[in-house]
């Protein structure tokens, strides 16, 4: 939820905008506005997939100092 004080439109705005981004809505509007191909989003779930195994991989190595 976005609270606007004092009347300050753009900078509420600017919160919405960065709240969906971050919750990955706009990427997903973006996506589902044209039809999308079976064996292309079965090549977008793999590619999502492996960023997040190798993500989860870099995050469970500790760095060696």
């Amino acid at each position: 939820m976005i609270k606007v004080y004092e009347n300050q439109i753009e900078k509420a705005i600017k919160a919405l905008k960065r709240q969906l981004a971050k919750e990955g809505l706009l990427k997903e509007l973006k996506r589902r506005t044209f039809y999308e191909k079976p064996c292309v989003k079965r090549k977008r779930k793999q590619k999502e997939a492996r960023k997040k195994r190798l993500k989860a991989q870099r995050a469970a190595v500790p760095y060696l100092s």
